[in-house]
């Protein structure tokens, strides 16, 4: 379990930004397309998480009428690259009082489809820690979201844990219960905003094709 809200058989994740936009007071400049991106981003990970399938989103737009299409736009361009079709999308705009700053919450309702591996896996961080303008300008060291999706469906990955900006080291100590070994070439400690990397568990036996499915920035994690 990470941070999503379990009803019955229902998944409900969220993720907000607020700061991040197209508006003259927002502390990062990023079209506002890209905003909703990775708010959408972090939801369908913890979606993910939690082994279960979106079926329909809320946005809830802080920012303005104006924003609305850009938002929605957004969040479809997430769930095209992921593969992911025929989610209910819908939401409110904030349209009684002009805001200085962008603002927008995503939230996500799935259905849990599986339960979680309880066998020994072999972890490993996926993707690089970025947060702020590296988000945009390094988008070679993102996790690809299509090719998590791609691994889950096909049994490659049996797990999965989203990092955010608490970083690598202190997600894996909720995960495992106890600190990880330092990561070669990676800063544990960073912040990793929207979910840039995550922790992915796979069968031992998977360890090889893992790599040749990623490619690169895959690392061995101990523990």
């Amino acid at each position: 379990m990470r941070h999503e809200l379990r009803l019955g058989e229902w998944i409900v994740t969220s993720d907000n930004s607020g700061g991040i936009g197209e508006k003259p007071l927002d502390f990062v400049k990023a079209p506002d397309k890209v905003t909703a991106k990775f708010a959408a981003r972090v939801a369908l990970l913890e979606q993910w998480a939690a082994q279960s399938e979106p079926e329909a989103v809320l946005l809830h737009n802080f920012s303005g009428e104006a924003q609305w299409n850009r938002y929605v736009e957004g969040i479809e361009e997430l769930l095209f690259e992921a593969g992911i079709k025929n989610i209910q999308l819908t939401g409110s705009s904030e349209t009684n009082v002009e805001t200085l700053q962008s603002a927008i919450g995503v939230t996500m309702l799935g259905k849990r489809q599986r339960e979680e591996n309880s066998e020994p896996l072999k972890w490993f961080v996926y993707g690089m820690p970025l947060v702020g303008k590296d988000v945009l300008e390094k988008k070679e060291q993102l996790a690809d979201i299509k090719k998590i999706n791609e691994a889950r469906l096909n049994r490659l990955v049996e797990r999965l844990w989203p990092v955010g900006s608490k970083g690598i080291a202190k997600e894996a100590e909720l995960l495992f219960g106890k600190q990880i070994t330092p990561v070669a070439d990676v800063d544990v400690h960073a912040s990793a905003g929207p979910s840039t990397c995550v922790l992915i568990g796979v069968r031992e036996e998977n360890t090889e094709a893992l790599k040749g499915h990623f490619g690169i920035h895959i690392y061995p994690l101990h523990h």
